[in-house]
């Protein structure tokens, strides 16, 4: 399957682009940033949840007719990108309580403005099954394509891995595509541009200190 194939974006709806609306806002309150992120953030896990392998499964209804179903057959865990990656662990708690979610820490330097890896923390038996790898903002794509290598070097295989994204900016898309042409990629925005300081543009800030309300280091 090509690159093109594996980016999976949101039905662009009235109603997610209303939501989009709510939380770009930048006197957007805690709590409603919150309530509409979380949302947004329902709709890409269960979009990213689609993404993983069916077989066919039949049940009787309360009538007694047979449904010709689906069940899920992958063994699944997440890892979330600290710090906002983070922000979709209780929503997929509530859909899937029982999941196994690791941690990955992924820095740039200040002088070389490379990804470092802090520290990872994945769940035993992660190379057998699918992982949905929690990152909202992809905009150089550097961070995830770090995050996707420690996966890869933990066994995963890279078809396997499903990458969330919040919104996205079109170089982010590349660099994931063309570094791992097998990653699915879920987004529920791909935006105009990067600009100089290579913020995504129109973009929505920082998500991290947006969602859990604390003020970034350098602002």
């Amino acid at each position: 399957m090509s690159a093109e194939h594996n980016l999976h974006l949101l039905p662009q709806t009235r109603q997610l682009r209303a939501l989009h609306t709510i939380v770009r806002d930048r006197t957007a309150g805690l709590d409603s940033f919150v309530l509409h992120s979380r949302r947004i953030i329902r709709l890409l896990l269960e979009a990213g949840l689609d993404q993983l392998p069916f077989a066919e499964h039949q049940v009787t209804t309360p009538v007694g007719a047979t449904y010709q179903g689906l069940r899920h057959t992958a063994d699944l865990c997440a890892v979330a990108v600290v710090r906002a990656g983070e922000s979709m662990e209780a929503e997929l708690r509530e859909l899937l309580p029982g999941i196994r979610i690791g941690k990955i820490l992924i820095q740039r330097d200040k002088q070389s403005k490379l990804p470092h890896l802090y520290y990872s923390n994945l769940p035993p038996g992660i190379a057998d099954g699918h992982v949905l790898l929690m990152e909202p903002m992809l905009a150089t794509g550097g961070s995830a394509n770090a995050a996707i290598d420690v996966l890869l070097k933990a066994g995963v295989r890279e078809e396997r891995i499903v990458l969330i994204d919040f919104i996205a900016a079109p170089e982010g898309i590349r660099a994931v595509t063309e570094a791992h042409p097998r990653v699915k990629i879920v987004v529920s925005s791909i935006e105009e541009r990067l600009n100089e300081n290579a913020f995504m543009v129109p973009g929505i800030g920082d998500f991290g200190d947006r969602y859990f309300g604390t003020t970034h280091p350098g602002a």
